[in-house]
């Protein structure tokens, strides 16, 4: 199931483009008209990692301030925060859980436009919504989710490009597809990759700016699947204090496309290198390429600020695969269920 539903993710990602992008583009016209000055996101698991894209991208595409909504505000303290100028947007693949659709309840008290992301458009979220787009993922029968974080990164690009009118955003983005089926090429490389870290208990996930969200998304995968303490940082952070975990032959994913935050991943990687750890590089430039032991190659012809939806996909086929070299089914994680209620 997992390994189907990654391979899937190019036709999904087209899927969406092709049957929502015209009602994205509606939404987005109609939220310009009001007077929305920050937007507040909730979501958990998964989705929460694809709001933190979300700030990223909102940030710098339109300048606006992105917050991460605190659910228990709303749930366990009966406190909700007072939201004047803010979009409301509830992501979840289920649209099932208490907490996010609580948020947007809150919101909609507060007569605050909402906006749900979600795979099921009769969901309790999307009732709640006064607008909704649908991922379009199909049915993820996996545990461990890959189409849903893709599709929310696209519908959340899709939103920001149709926000600003970017014909040029909106052709990037239409080249994801293709370059995420060239991705999926690297699977036979981190096959035969996966069992150098058959062993490893902890390993660290490096990624800046926009690839924030996916070294987190990564980490997640990597804890599901193959029960490895995986813990995602920017280079910024790793070095107030967690750099003092290094040693020879600790694990470290990093993620440098090409973009603002290409040096300092860079810098960064090669002061690991200094402190011999095992570096899994994934980046469409040579220099990268070239500080580590385990090269992953991306194809170079995304900008920045989509590239989060394909350097996932590396990560994706490393959890299934190191699951099945650690002995373990990715499709059957211990202790987890396919949809989560939180309250």
């Amino acid at each position: 199931m997992l390994r189907d539903e990654i391979i899937q993710q190019p036709l999904v990602i087209d899927e969406l483009l092709t049957k929502e992008l015209d009602h994205i583009h509606r939404i987005a016209t109609e939220l310009r008209q009001r007077e929305i000055y920050y937007m507040v996101i909730a979501a958990r698991g998964t989705s929460d990692n694809a709001a933190r894209y979300g700030k990223y991208l909102f940030g710098s595409r339109i300048g606006m301030q992105v917050a991460l909504a605190t659910p228990s505000l709303y749930t366990l303290y009966d406190r909700p925060p007072r939201l004047h100028g803010a979009l409301v947007v509830g992501i979840s693949q289920s649209g099932e859980s208490e907490d996010v659709v609580s948020v947007l309840a809150e919101a909609h008290q507060q007569t605050l436009p909402t906006l749900a992301i979600t795979n099921s458009p009769d969901s309790p979220l999307a009732a709640v919504a006064d607008y909704v787009i649908e991922t379009h993922a199909g049915a993820e029968l996996s545990v461990a989710t890959t189409k849903t974080y893709t599709t929310q990164l696209t519908a959340l690009a899709a939103l920001a490009a149709c926000w600003t009118n970017s014909e040029q955003m909106l052709s990037e983005l239409k080249m994801v597809p293709e370059v995420m089926q060239h991705t999926l090429q690297l699977e036979p490389i981190i096959k035969q990759a996966a069992p150098r870290y058959k062993q490893a208990e902890h390993c660290i996930v490096i990624g800046r700016g926009y690839n924030y969200a996916t070294a987190f998304e990564i980490a997640l995968k990597l804890k599901e699947t193959c029960y490895l303490a995986a813990e995602p940082y920017s280079p910024a952070d790793f070095l107030h204090g967690p750099v003092a975990l290094i040693e020879a032959g600790y694990p470290a994913i990093i993620l440098a496309p090409s973009g603002a935050a290409y040096s300092n991943l860079v810098e960064f990687t090669r002061r690991l290198s200094q402190l011999k750890a095992s570096i899994l590089m994934l980046s469409d430039n040579a220099e990268a390429l070239d500080l580590a032991q385990v090269p992953l190659e991306i194809q170079s012809s995304l900008p920045e600020w989509i590239t989060p939806m394909v350097m996932v996909i590396p990560g994706q086929l490393l959890a299934f695969h190191l699951a099945h070299a650690r002995g373990l089914d990715p499709d059957k994680p211990r202790g987890l269920a396919k949809v989560t209620i939180t309250r």
